[in-house]
């Protein structure tokens, strides 16, 4: 699992890097929490890398569970990107967000 990480990347406003679905992610990290199901998910902005979709940038919403090797970047992060919301809907309990 990687809230810690996720909610480190999102307070020192730096770019997580992340293996997703076999691809890797560039994501700035707008929230983290839990659905109402106990999935750890992550709301985040594609800066850039490959996805299982084609959108290589853009809005994820993130399964924690699914990634691998999750690393924290020197790049800074742009967050918040236009159209974040505090209090995601997707996420019943949040445990960090911008």
């Amino acid at each position: 699992m990687w809230i810690d990480t996720a909610c480190r990347a999102l307070r020192e406003r730096k770019v997580l890097e992340l293996r997703y679905d076999g691809y890797t992610r560039s994501l700035e990290v707008h929230a983290v929490g839990y659905t109402k199901t106990g999935q750890p998910m992550m709301r985040a902005w594609q800066v850039r890398g490959g996805s299982a979709s084609g959108e290589k940038v853009g809005w994820k919403l993130m399964r924690l569970a699914d990634a691998l090797g999750a690393t924290i970047s020197e790049e800074e992060s742009a967050a918040p990107r236009k159209g974040y919301k505090r209090g995601d809907p997707a996420l019943d309990r949040i445990v960090c967000e911008l």
